[in-house]
Formats: C-alpha cells, structure tokens, sequence
C-alpha cells in the first residue's frame, strides 16, 4: 500500500505546473484537469506607466460651477477597471520614435521594392525584402508565400531587413539605385526654401487596421468588412503656434519646438485626435512585435488606448473623493504660495512660479508636483485629448461601469478634451470640466497620453518594471 501510495502521488507531482497547454486528452485517472501552472498572473507595468486600481467615484463637478450649464458635467456614480497610465504626457522624444520609425520603414519598404530580385549585398540589394534574400534556404511557409505574389493578406512576404543600417547622408549612398528612392522622400529642389534639403512630411504615412466590433457584434457577424482602415500623416501640425495665436510672435517654437533637443521633454503638441489613436497602436505594434522575436517570453500584451473621460477623471484625481484639482483643492497655490500647475495664474501674466523656472508656454514634464497615483500635469500644461466623443447624451447616458460609447467614438467629430492648459485660467484645470476639440484639428495646447488595460483576473499590479 505504501508503495502504491508513493507512486501516485510521483505522478500526481510530476503532472503539476510546467506551463504546458492541456493536449485536449483526459489525464491518467480520467479526469479534466488542466495542465496550466496555477500560478496567478500578474500583469507587468510598462515602461514609464503607473498603476491605476480600479474603483468607483463620483464622476463631474460635485462643487464650484462658475459656467452655470450642470449639463456639461452631471454627478454621476460610476466605476472603473485597472489599468496602466502614462505617468506624463506624451513627449516630443517619444513621438519622434514613432515618426522616425515611419519615416525609416516607408524608406526600406521604397528600397525594397526598387530592389526586386536583387539581393547583391554591394548595393541596394541589401535591402530586399526577406522572402527574396532567403533563396535557397527559405523555409516551406516562406515559399508559400512567395507562390502568393502580391495577392492581399500575404503581407509576411513583404517583411523588411531591419538588421541591415540605412545612410541618410548623401556621401555614403551604396549606388545610384539608393540615391533615386532616397531622394524621392524630399521636397522637390522647387519647393524648397533657401535650398534646404527637407524631408516631405507628407508622406509620412502610418498605416494600420482596427476592428469596429461593436458594429459587427449588433451585426451578429464578423468578418474582415469590418476592419477600419487607416492611413494617417503623423507629422505634428508645427503651424499650430502660428496659426493659433495671429497676434503672438511665436515663430521660435514653430521653426523649433518639436525637433530641437531643448524641447525633448516638453509634451508634443500639434496632435489630430487620429494621429494620437495611431501613435496608442504603433506602441501596441512595437510591444507585441518584441515578444513575437522571443527576445521576451510572456503573453501577447494588452493594446495601449487612449483613455477614455471616466478613465481620465478617474486618474486625474488620484483617489481623492470629490477632489476640485488632481492635488485636492480648493486652492491653485501651496502653503508657500508657490503654483501647482501650469497655466495662466492672471490675466496677461503667463509664468506661473519663476523659482521653478518661466513657462510662458508648455513646461517639461515631471516639473509640477504628481498627484495621488503618481501622474504628472493632469492639470495644466497641454489639455488632453480622450478616446470619448463630447457630448451630454453620450456623457449621460453611458453605462456606469466603465461608461463609454463604443460605436460612437471614431463617427462623432467632437471629442472630450481633458485637464487644461498653459493658456487657460485656473477654472479649467477642474479635474470636474469637460472640454471639446473636433478630432481633425491640431492644437499648440493640446497633447495626449495613452493607457493600457489590465486583465480582470490580475492578482495585483506591479509597482516597477523588468
């Protein structure tokens, strides 16, 4: 008996964990017993994120409402799942990644193409597309999809050789080859001013595709019908400085703000609503593309989003209850007189505390105190742009358990806009005010920052990174 006793409980032990998917067979005793470690997942917060724990709160503007229009902001309970923030707004150095990435990846596609079946590593045949450079060693899949020709939906075939470096300078073009394709994404010598060679910001293109779910679940069906495509230019508005402020000699930050390293930290500005929801999908594209190379193992991550108006305000007041500012309130000022956001304290007077430093205009990030969760600039400095459309029934009348309006977010033209700005007065930097912007306009004061979600069944969230 004891050793019939030992050896079922040898298997029983050496059945546990491993990680290993069940194969669909019952085990040894005829039983269901999943296979999958049972240990509790954890979800992993993203670099330079904060966890936001889900809660409920008393969504509007629970005190002052100078504006008198209690529609704009009825009080409402509502309740909100986890999920992880961007501790600042979105900076310039980080939306130049995304930009730089576009532009690189439109040039090794350009590149690619004009290579063909040339795979000479001497000249532009270094950056053929990967299903050309393989030959001989391919594998089956690759042949199969080299069978495909260009037929849609065997975009695998068009993979690019990222390992190989491109040359931005004209001394060290490969060939004549090379230099056509790369010349191709400047401005033409006729449009150029005092014969400055400029990339054509133009043709900065992102293209991606997301699935309009809500629509195909009334539907009752899904298909590929209902994928949304998207081509969007993600070159910042710089014109914004100029074309918002007619009688303001602001012509400094539209020739430099964005691309001069003194502003890397600043958040950017000049962001369409679309451009901010293309940059929430390269993020996504670039994380689970990591974890596809097996460089990471772990699970496909979660997308990252912007946040919608109940997550933000959520946020914004750091687990305070009816908290007039993301700090508390009432008040704009410490006990040492000294601002706590970045905006226009008075009129005509746009530096708010020259102790800290002068910001007439957007301020870096992480230069005001954080709030409760641990973000910066929730009020003041760019206003923000959510995923919500800006309306009082789509505000009122949404679930109160993560109130959103799916269906409606990319149709309607007027989206939440969240937080204040540098240029706005104390008042509208209330966690409670809602503001609007139409989804195509750029704005020098508003920015963006995007949120991903976190499973439902997470054990607890991850206070660091790895």
């Amino acid at each position: 008996m004891f050793l019939l006793m030992l050896a079922a409980s040898f298997v029983v032990s050496c059945s546990k964990g491993g990680g290993r998917a069940s194969s669909g067979k019952p085990d040894s005793r005829g039983e269901l017993v999943p296979k999958e470690s049972k240990k509790s997942f954890e979800a992993q917060r993203p670099y330079g994120m904060v966890a936001i724990p889900g809660g409920s709160f008393v969504m509007g503007q629970a005190d002052a409402d100078f504006t008198a229009t209690p529609e704009k902001a009825p009080l409402k309970t509502v309740t909100v799942s986890s999920f992880f923030m961007d501790e600042t707004e979105v900076t310039n150095s980080e939306y130049r990644l995304f930009v730089n990435y576009v532009r690189d990846s439109i040039a090794r596609t350009l590149l690619a193409e004009a290579a063909g079946d040339d795979t000479n590593e001497d000249g532009i045949g270094r950056y053929a597309f990967l299903a050309k450079k393989a030959g001989d060693d391919a594998n089956a899949y690759q042949k199969y999809l080299e069978a495909q020709g260009d037929r849609d939906g065997y975009n695998d075939s068009r993979k690019l050789d990222w390992r190989v470096p491109l040359y931005w300078k004209t001394g060290q073009y490969p060939d004549e080859k090379y230099a056509e394709v790369m010349e191709s994404l400047y401005l033409p010598p006729a449009k150029r001013i005092n014969n400055e060679r400029l990339l054509d910001t133009q043709k900065l293109k992102y293209s991606y595709e997301w699935e309009d779910i809500a629509t195909a679940v009334k539907d009752k069906t899904r298909s590929a019908s209902y994928l949304k495509k998207e081509s969007i230019a993600v070159y910042p508005d710089t014109t914004v400085w100029v074309k918002d402020f007619n009688y303001a000699y602001n012509e400094p930050l539209f020739d430099r703000y964005f691309w001069h390293r003194a502003y890397k930290d600043y958040p950017v500005v000049g962001v369409t609503w679309d451009q901010a929801r293309a940059f929430c999908d390269y993020k996504t594209k670039a994380k689970r593309d990591y974890v596809k190379s097996g460089k990471k193992r772990g699970d496909n991550p979660m997308k990252f989003r912007l946040p919608t108006e109940a997550e933000w305000e959520y946020a914004a007041r750091g687990g305070l209850e009816n908290a007039t500012y993301p700090w508390g309130g009432p008040y704009l000022t410490d006990d040492r007189g000294c601002y706590l956001a970045n905006f226009k304290p008075k009129r005509g007077n746009y530096i708010e505390d020259e102790k800290k430093g002068t910001y007439p205009y957007t301020a870096p990030v992480k230069r005001f105190h954080r709030n409760g969760f641990g973000l910066y600039d929730m009020a003041g400095n760019v206003a923000e742009w959510t995923e919500s459309p800006y309306s009082n029934s789509t505000y009122q009348f949404s679930s109160t358990l993560n109130p959103y309006l799916s269906n409606q977010a990319y149709r309607e033209l007027k989206k939440s806009v969240r937080g204040g700005s540098w240029k706005d007065v104390g008042y509208l930097l209330m966690t409670g005010y809602r503001d609007w912007e139409r989804k195509d306009s750029a704005r020098s004061y508003i920015g963006f920052r995007t949120i991903q979600d976190v499973p439902a069944g997470t054990a607890r969230l991850r206070r660091s990174s790895k």
